[in-house]
């Protein structure tokens, strides 16, 4: 496995991560912070945590897509 494909899939996972219960901190400190239940802030993010799923899915199987810009621009080649 490419290190730069590596290190794109895992900070897509910790991005998911951090704001997904039961541990998502940010959506706990954010829901804490505007006062409101984490329900009422979980349930208008849904469709956006199915398209973080879509994206994590393309960009693992398809390793072109997090290469294409290190390639492009710095002649990254591994």
């Amino acid at each position: 496995m490419d290190p730069v494909h590596f290190g794109v899939m895992m900070t897509l996972n910790l991005c998911i991560g951090i704001c997904t219960p039961p541990v998502g901190s940010a959506l706990f400190v954010g829901a804490s912070i505007a006062g409101v239940p984490v329900w009422s802030v979980l349930r208008p993010i849904i469709p956006f945590y199915l398209a973080f799923a879509v994206v994590l899915v393309i960009v693992t199987l398809m390793p072109e897509v997090s290469l294409f810009l290190p390639r492009l621009y710095l002649g990254y080649d591994a």
